[in-house]
């Protein structure tokens, strides 16, 4: 059974920063991508940002130079460095993984989301 488990959303003021760590755990042969996405209030999951296994990283338009995305491939653990955050930032953000458990079939994995709320 291979779960993700995200961390460290909260509230916090506009300007402020957050941290959101992504933790995968369970009998794990392997992960490829990884990834943060969002969703607001009424609207869709949209893509944040994404790390390949080699660090290779890629950026919505909305959160360039703002957010950093990180990983420790020895933790299975992704990071987002949340700065300068703005209350459109407001969102359940879901972490994201390609996995290979080990004996089966690598599959897309979803946290269960951490909300982080920005005020104004």
């Amino acid at each position: 059974q291979v779960e993700l488990v995200e961390s460290g959303g909260g509230l916090v003021q506009a300007g402020g920063s957050l941290r959101l760590s992504c933790a995968a755990s369970g009998r794990i042969f392997s992960i490829n991508d990884m990834g943060w996405y969002r969703q607001a209030p009424g609207q869709q999951r949209e893509v944040v940002a994404s790390i390949s296994s080699d660090g290779g990283t890629s950026y919505a338009d909305s959160v360039k130079d703002r957010f950093i995305i990180t990983r420790d491939n020895t933790k299975n653990t992704v990071y987002l460095q949340m700065n300068s955050l703005k209350p459109e930032d407001t969102a359940i953000y879901y972490c994201n993984a390609l996995i290979t458990p080990t004996g089966s079939f690598r599959g897309n994995y979803w946290g269960k989301g951490t909300l982080v709320t920005v005020s104004s």
